[in-house]
């Protein structure tokens, strides 16, 4: 990855719907160039994704709460279950496996405390589920997936 490339995801990081003109002129590349580099960048697995970000609290999800899990055991056939269900959970943005005191750190957005029990009960029912924390978020304060190229 060079210069250019850097420029480039790091512009689409911004906006992806910026245009190939102005990519071109940010990076200082030709647009076929800029064409070419995006090609290979998304065929190569550098751009996994190009999404909108929808702001929660106007499609009805005023609560986001990070939970971390204990499994009871974590044999693989244990932890790949728990990572399917949390997969499977459209309220769930992002799930880590992480090592340390906890098994997996969980990032669920909700609509409010009624809908964060009713989660909680159906998410957590899992006989493997030895026990789990929360934290009720009160402000975002920054938020994002983009990679620090600079």
């Amino acid at each position: 990855m060079d210069t250019i490339d850097r420029k480039l995801l790091a512009m689409m990081q911004r906006d992806a719907r910026t245009s190939i003109r102005n990519l071109a002129d940010g990076a200082g590349a030709s647009t076929a160039s800029v064409q070419r580099r995006l090609k290979r960048l998304r065929e190569d697995g550098t751009i996994t994704s190009e999404v909108a970000v929808v702001e929660p609290k106007r499609a009805g999800f005023g609560l986001t709460a990070l939970i971390t899990v204990e499994l009871e055991r974590d044999g693989p056939d244990r932890v790949d279950a728990f990572k399917r269900r949390a997969i499977a959970e459209d309220q769930v943005q992002q799930c880590y496996c992480v090592a340390g005191d906890t098994d997996f750190v969980v990032i669920a957005i909700l609509k409010d405390m009624e809908d964060y029990e009713a989660f909680t009960a159906r998410f957590f029912e899992d006989p493997n589920v030895r026990h789990y924390r929360s934290s009720i978020v009160v402000s975002r304060v920054k938020t994002g997936s983009g990679v620090p190229l600079g």
